[in-house]
């Protein structure tokens, strides 16, 4: 696969033409709110039959958008026994919060770690175990088009929301130090990472891999490549709905949330992504609300970016702002 977005050296100074709502604010304000009128609820139920012997997992339980039961995990290092700094994971599109074994990184670093389920996926690898109970009007399969038609009824609206009261759930359990929480995710867990940073005020640090939902304008012209392109043919039959589609899909850009981070961030890329092109991803890193903020660039790789060497260069650069090093 050969290079096909703007040269390295344009995307370090590319700005994307997305229009943030003028009541983006306001909108995103009325939807925690409303989400904080249900009660949180969060339970945490230790499995004991995970045949792991290093960590305690949890089935977690809590309420999201609209009181909707959400599952996750929650996972500890064995024999936790004061309150740990916690990293909260989103899930890439499609997939769910899997097996527990599958996550054993972040506590095998000594932290708390919190996995969200995400809502109405999991078929496609993983395994999930949380409906949307939300319906929609014409949709093309997938989940990009679910409730495009109105900011409202749009289905990352209840994700992100999801998002934010995960958050709020893993710094409830007893164990965890809430005043110091990252949240991470690849390419879906990117994106929702990059929105639950800009309305989580005080987390200590993000780390959002190939983010997807960025740039909206730019990614649904430039790439063929699905999620993306299931908008893309949802307008290919809605002829007359390309102005009201993206009116909607801004209030879920990545890029009007990044201008509002208030936490470090490593952001990561790579220049043969047809899924998460890397200028989409540059025009959420290059908004970035925050000083301190990096990027990990990968030249010749494709939508798996960094892999294993992304996760080394997370577990030297997170730790320094979960263990109040680098603050």
């Amino acid at each position: 696969m050969s290079l096909f977005d703007l040269p390295l050296d344009e995307l370090r100074s590319y700005r994307s033409a997305s229009v943030e709502p003028e009541d983006f604010d306001q909108f995103w304000s009325k939807t925690l709110a409303e989400a904080r009128t249900h009660d949180l609820d969060p339970r945490f139920e230790r499995v004991q039959d995970t045949g792991l012997a290093s960590v305690e997992v949890y089935d977690v339980t809590f309420a999201g958008y609209g009181g909707h039961p959400v599952k996750g995990w929650f996972i500890l290092p064995a024999g936790t026994s004061e309150p740990l700094p916690v990293v909260v994971q989103f899930i890439g599109y499609g997939g769910g919060r899997g097996l527990p074994h599958t996550h054993l990184l972040w506590a095998s670093a000594g932290f708390a770690h919190f996995v969200m389920d995400t809502r109405g996926q999991g078929s496609g690898w993983g395994g999930g175990d949380t409906p949307d109970p939300v319906g929609s009007g014409p949709a093309f399969p997938g989940f990009m088009t679910r409730g495009i038609e109105d900011p409202a009824d749009y289905y990352y609206r209840r994700v992100f929301t999801d998002g934010v009261r995960a958050v709020e759930a893993a710094r409830s359990h007893p164990l965890v130090d809430a005043s110091r929480t990252a949240a991470i995710g690849i390419s879906q867990g990117g994106g929702i990472t990059v929105a639950v940073g800009g309305l989580v005020p005080d987390l200590v640090a993000i780390a959002p891999d190939v983010p997807f939902l960025c740039d909206f304008p730019r990614a649904t012209t430039l790439t063929d490549s699905n999620p993306y392109r299931e908008i893309g043919d949802y307008l290919n039959t809605y002829r007359t709905r390309v102005k009201q589609t993206y009116r909607t899909l801004a209030y879920f850009d990545g890029v009007h949330f990044a201008a509002r981070g208030r936490a470090p961030a490593l952001f990561s890329t790579a220049l043969e992504d047809r899924t998460c092109p890397p200028s989409t991803v540059f025009a959420a890193f290059n908004a970035y609300g925050h000083q301190d903020r990096g990027i990990e660039v990968y030249d010749f790789n494709g939508h798996e970016g960094g892999g294993d060497q992304q996760q080394v260069a997370q577990l030297r650069w997170l730790p320094r702002y979960l263990t109040g090093a680098g603050r």
